[in-house]
């Protein structure tokens, strides 16, 4: 899972073969709270954007229980055109992940080792975003 600027927020390894929508619930619980400016930090995000993959009543529900819109395109009803620009920045996400040759091709055989390798690698792609953004506060003369 990503937010809207490709900043990866969860991490989660299944087997090879197993449909997305099966470990859809553990990916939503899997996002840590973020800090705003003031108030208790915010666990969940207001919406969600998923392609037609996700599109089962069991997706949704999950969603719904956790009072997160769903913005799932519907199977033989809508064009996947429509969620492509917020597709994209998923597809861009995983090619930075994809960038780290380790990644790119798995060389362990545990799933634990493979999980904190993409962690890592989500990691290292946080803090490079942080560094063009100039969001450090130690290399910030203010």
């Amino acid at each position: 899972m990503s937010d809207r600027g490709g900043i990866p927020l969860s991490v989660v390894v299944s087997a090879a073969n197993r449909n997305d929508h099966l470990t859809f619930e553990a990916v939503v619980d899997a996002v840590e709270p973020v800090a705003g400016p003031v108030g208790r930090p915010r666990r969940r995000p207001r919406k969600l954007h998923a392609d037609k993959g996700y599109d089962y009543a069991t997706c949704r529900k999950v969603l719904r229980r956790r009072g997160i819109i769903a913005r799932i395109a519907r199977r033989g009803i809508e064009s996947a055109t429509r969620l492509g620009r917020h597709r994209y920045v998923v597809e861009r996400t995983l090619e930075w992940v994809s960038r780290f040759r380790r990644l790119a091709r798995r060389y362990e055989r545990k799933a634990v080792h493979f999980l904190g390798f993409t962690q890592l690698a989500c990691a290292v792609i946080c803090y490079r975003r942080a560094v063009k953004l100039d969001l450090l506060t130690h290399d910030n003369p203010k």
